[in-house]
């Protein structure tokens, strides 16, 4: 349980699953397929599920500090998912893949500063040689529910438990 130990030290907590009245959600948070798992694009979320604030465009209605801190809160959405379906945070051997996408007002194009806040996270949770990973961070015109950020991720795991 190192990285739950981690989480703990920091006064970090993974949130509950996600939460949103009135919305269907008909797809896996996080789905396994042999020693990889397919993390899907999750938002900042309170610990109770919900979805966490400041809602809007990075570069207008949320600064980049604002935005930043979103995606560090996406990272333990994340985390939650992931947890729920492999049952342990250590036993992912590498971080593959991450594609992180921040509401942007027009002109702004500060968005690998914003997802820094998820592969920081990571990175101080996993360490440079499982914590590393290829990433894209791009500018979109809108998200659902008018989430500054959304970020989905690819890990490689030890096992297939």
């Amino acid at each position: 349980m190192e990285i739950e130990t981690k989480l703990a030290k920091l006064a970090l907590a993974l949130p509950e699953p996600i939460s949103v009245p009135g919305m269907r959600l008909p797809f896996a948070p996080a789905r396994r397929r042999g020693n990889r798992v397919f993390i899907s694009g999750h938002g900042p979320q309170n610990p109770d599920g919900s979805l966490a604030g400041p809602f809007g465009k990075v570069g207008a209605d949320v600064t980049l500090e604002q935005g930043y801190q979103a995606a560090r809160m996406t990272a333990l959405a994340l985390l939650g998912a992931l947890k729920r379906e492999v049952g342990d945070l250590d036993c992912v051997t590498a971080w593959l893949r991450v594609f992180g996408m921040v509401n942007v007002a027009p002109g702004f194009t500060q968005t690998p500063p914003v997802i820094n806040g998820f592969s920081d996270l990571i990175l101080e949770l996993y360490g440079p040689e499982v914590g590393s990973h290829a990433r894209s961070a791009i500018g979109v015109a809108e998200l659902p529910m008018g989430i500054p950020v959304e970020i989905e991720a690819e890990v490689e795991i030890a096992d297939e438990r």
